[in-house]
Formats: structure tokens, sequence, C-alpha cells
């Protein structure tokens, strides 16, 4: 056989040497492994081949029988039609025996052409393989008619409907998403979120929407809470404040008035200072309330139209952004939301489980009843999976092709022999019994002529 045998360590092992001018497979070379199912496969071609022998061997001896029969003397009328049965028979048998042996070897050893064909030709068998593998199972129209046959949508959603599948289903995506969290650096992902928030907020202008905001927040009222609550929250620190107010005022006072004098201007600021928060706080029409509405009603105008006041906001913008507390709180953000997602994932009764499981039972309803979404959802199947096989073919052909070139010759034939093995040997012992019918009524017609 035209291969070089590496030395015996490699045989032992199974590797042979490559062939040269082979082509380099990028597969590495490997023999194929034997199981016990192999080896009892083989133990059957065996039996099959001295089944088949013997059937040679005995149609040999039949001939030399009838043949000696015929030159004793005495020849009977069948002698003539048995030697020619066992005649034609021991041609179909050798000629069954040629060809199965040539399949994986050279019968006899001789280097005669076109025979050791797996072992020889196991590259191009590779090939073409894979050649009609992507011609007539990876074309398009094959594809898209294999899976309309099997309608995949109307299965899916079926099979999606039964609650235990949607709760498997539900289980399966938790564990693939608490997988994902906990492969992903936190680091990396905090830096992703940061970059990504603060390029997002660089690239928009704020302030014409903080204006929009601020001016519907203003005429609803709803800003009217805020100015409550900090009404009542100056009332009280005043009234716990007061000593420090007065201290305050009479701290501000010029060296040359009277201390008395300084006292009571304090003590009067005070008063007048908590009785002006007190009515703020509990008269709604107050105009000090009028007056904080129509400068926020101003501001939210000058945040839309002013070109100065639209400026600032985004200085201002840009220098919250950079500050490291921000950047802080940014990234802390994936944080949080990590752990509440995992959480989340792990309780079966979490309302990310519970709506996943809804959605799920809801999408299955839909697909097995809704006709005109089976047919989207099938037609999206079918162009994915059209793509992948047009794109992909080449890479999926030469996995046949680079995987049969990385098999041994020699176990590559072993291999196949023992599959199919049994079924030749049947070959040759069919071409026996048919080569004999086939003499004997080739001998019958020509007595008949003859006679």
């Amino acid at each position: 056989m035209d291969r070089t045998k590496s030395g015996e360590g490699d045989e032992a092992s199974g590797v042979k040497a490559a062939r040269p001018g082979a082509v380099a497979s990028a597969v590495p070379r490997s023999a194929f492994a034997y199981s016990a199912a192999d080896e009892e496969r083989r133990r059957g071609v065996r039996r099959m081949k001295t089944i088949a022998t013997g059937a040679l061997l005995l149609v040999a001896l039949v001939y030399a029988l009838a043949k000696w029969r015929q030159v004793s003397g005495a020849e009977p009328a069948w002698a003539g039609y048995v030697a020619a049965a066992a005649e034609a028979g021991m041609v179909g048998a050798l000629a069954d025996w040629f060809a199965v042996t040539a399949l994986f070897r050279r019968p006899m050893g001789l280097p005669i052409p076109h025979t050791a064909i797996i072992p020889t030709k196991k590259d191009t068998l590779g090939r073409t393989l894979g050649d009609f593998v992507g011609e007539n199972f990876l074309s398009s129209d094959v594809v898209r008619m294999r899976l309309r046959a099997v309608g995949i949508s109307s299965r899916l959603g079926g099979w999606l409907a039964e609650p235990a599948n949607a709760d498997r289903v539900t289980a399966e995506l938790s564990t693939a998403l608490r997988g994902a969290l906990q492969v992903l650096r936190d680091s990396d992902v905090q830096a992703v979120v940061g970059e990504a928030v603060t390029r997002r907020a660089d690239a928009q202008e704020i302030a014409p929407g903080l204006g929009t905001m601020l001016e519907k927040i203003v005429a609803d009222g709803g800003h009217r809470k805020v100015v409550d609550l900090v009404c009542v929250r100056a009332h009280d620190w005043l009234v716990l404040h007061g000593d420090s107010v007065m201290e305050a005022v009479t701290g501000g006072a010029p060296g040359w008035t009277p201390r008395f004098v300084d006292r009571r201007v304090g003590e009067r600021v005070y008063k007048e200072l908590l009785r002006f928060i007190s009515e703020t706080r509990d008269m709604p029409d107050h105009p000090a309330r009028g007056a904080i509405d129509r400068f926020l009603t101003d501001f939210a105008g000058d945040l839309q139209t002013d070109a100065d006041t639209r400026v600032r906001v985004e200085r201002l913008k840009t220098e919250v952004l950079g500050r490291g507390e921000v950047q802080e709180l940014i990234a802390s953000a994936w944080g949080a939301v990590r752990q509440m997602v995992v959480a989340a994932s792990e309780d079966e009764r979490s309302e990310l489980r519970l709506r996943t499981r809804s959605g799920l039972l809801s999408l299955g309803g839909r697909l097995s009843s809704d006709e005109r979404m089976q047919g989207k959802v099938d037609r999206w199947l079918e162009d994915a999976a059209v793509h992948v096989v047009t794109t992909y073919r080449d890479e999926i052909t030469s996995l046949i092709t680079d995987t049969v070139a990385s098999w041994d010759a020699e176990h590559t034939s072993r291999k196949i022999e023992a599959h199919i093995g049994r079924d030749l040997q049947f070959i040759r012992i069919n071409g026996t019994v048919v080569g004999a019918l086939a003499g004997l009524v080739i001998y019958a017609v020509s007595r008949a002529l003859g006679a």
C-alpha cells in the first residue's frame, strides 16, 4: 500500500505517518477508537468470510467431482450440468471476492490498479462526501423545505404552552443569566457603564429637556409639595436655632451701636423672619409662593430659549460628570443592579421569574394558535437558517473533509469493514449462488440449441 509506516511505537498507538504528497490537515491525524461493539462486528465479519470462502471451496469441490465424473468414461447426463453450474459459481465467487477485497486492500498484495480504494482514496472520498452534503443537504431550497415541513413555530408554541415546560425554560434562563453575570468582571462592566453614561450625557444637551420638564411640573403644581417641605423644614430650623440667628445679626452690627440695640434688632429680625416663613408655609396664596412660581416659570423658559443659561447649564453638567464621586456613583450602579438581578433569578417567586414564566406561556399560546405569528416566526427561522448554511457552507463541509483526512487509512478501512463487512460477504455468497444458477441456465440453453 502507498503508505510509509512509522516505528513500532507509532504502530502500537494506532498513529501512522502521513503519506508523501498528502495534503496536511488542520485536524490532528488520529485513528478510530475501537470499542467492544466494533470487535464484535469484526468477529461477525470473520464468520461471514469463513462461510463465503466455504461456499467457494464447496463449488470448487463439486466442479472437481463433476469433471472427474466426466473424464471417467461413463459420463451421466447430469454431470455436465453440475460442472457448468459449479464452474460459473466459482467465477462469480472469485469475482465478488476480488471486488469486495479491492475496497479495503490489494488482493493478494498485488499492485493492481483501482484496488485498496478506501485507504488510497480516503481523502478524495472525504471531499466528495463534503461536496455531496453541501450540494444536497445545505442548499437554501432544501433547508426551507425541511423547516417548513417541520413547522417549528407551532410545535414550539405547543411545547411552551405547557406550564411544566415554561417552568423548565425559566429555570434554565435563570441559570444562564446567573452564570453570565458571574463570569462578567465588575470592573470591566462598571467602566463600560460609566463611559456609556458619560458619553451619552456629553453628546446630548440637557438644558432644553430640563426646561420642558420643569415647565410641566410648575404647570401641574408638582413643585408645591417641595415648597411646602422647604417651608416646614426652614420653620423648624429657625425654631431650634433662634439664638444662632440673633447672634449672627448682632455680630454683624457696627461696633459703635449699643449692645441692647443690637439685641433688639436681632430679636426683631428673627421674629420677622419666623413670621415670614410661617405665613409662607400656611398660606397657599402667599406672595412668596407666587414669586417662586414666576421664578421657576421664567427659569424653565430660559432653559429652553436663553443661550447663556443653556451654556452655563452645560458647563455645570460637565463639571458634575467629571467629579470622581459622580463617576463612582455611576459605576457602583452596576453592582447594585447585578445583585438585584442575581437575587431575583435565584428566587422562584421573584417578579422577574414570574413575569418570565408568564411571558413564555403567553408566547406559547400565541405561537400555537396564531397562524399569522406562526408564519412570521417560521419565515424568520428559515431566513436565519438559510443565512447560516449559505454563509458557512464551506466551513461546515470542511469539517467533514478535514475529519476524514485526519483518519488513519488502515484503521479507517478496518472500521468501515467492521460495520459493512457482513453485508459485503453476503454479496460473495450471493455471487456464488447467482453465478451457479447463471452457468446452469447458460449450459442448459446451449445444450438445447445444440440438440
